[in-house]
């Protein structure tokens, strides 16, 4: 099944740890250390998932910079890679729900999947897709998995993962999609690391 299939038959609490899963792996993008998003994490793992969700996700975007995640400047294009990969993952941060809704879940869970993919893709010195702009990371959300550079392509099956978890184990299945979003946080961590070395 796809990517796309899989968010759109996914249940609310699927959905709000996809986006979380994806916002989770950019958060060395944000400067926040690797705890950041836990209260969103149990607030997913707990009888009561949405109970204190809006608390939480204020919180959250007060311990992390959102800054001007909607504004004119900084837009693609504006700066470097780096600018561009920080300023999708502020949009992530800024747009997630603040309150219990299937439909707000799933836009927040599909914007989220887009714009992490187009992190990975812009971070990754192997990509050859750049060229193609969002066609590309359409076709690979949609199953057209030729040709994929390894970090693009490792970020896609994390995000399967995710929502085959929460699919088949419910709750349950919140801490192993954390498992899943704390590896891809290593990987992106030591990416953004190596090209910032790159250019001292």
């Amino acid at each position: 099944m796809s990517l796309v299939e899989l968010i759109a038959q996914a249940d609310e609490r699927g959905l709000a740890a996809s986006g979380l899963a994806c916002l989770d792996r950019c958060v060395p993008l944000l400067g926040g250390d690797d705890e950041v998003l836990r209260p969103l994490w149990a607030s997913l793992a707990g009888a009561d998932a949405w109970g204190d969700w809006e608390e939480r996700v204020t919180k959250v975007r007060g311990e992390l910079d959102v800054g001007d995640a909607w504004g004119e400047g900084g837009g693609p294009g504006s700066g470097s890679v780096e600018d561009e990969a920080a300023l999708l993952a502020r949009r992530m941060l800024a747009a997630v729900p603040g309150e219990r809704s299937a439909r707000a879940f799933r836009e927040w869970a599909d914007g989220c999947s887009v714009a992490a993919l187009r992190i990975h893709r812009l971070l990754d010195p192997m990509d050859k897709d750049s060229a193609e702009g969002g066609s590309s990371v359409t076709a690979r959300r949609e199953g057209r998995t030729e040709g994929m550079s390894p970090l693009v392509a490792a970020e896609l099956r994390r995000q399967v993962t995710v929502l085959e978890l929460l699919a088949g184990h419910g709750a349950n299945g919140v801490r192993q999609a954390l498992d899943v979003s704390t590896e891809g946080r290593r990987v992106l961590r030591a990416v953004v690391s190596r090209r910032a070395r790159g250019r001292v």
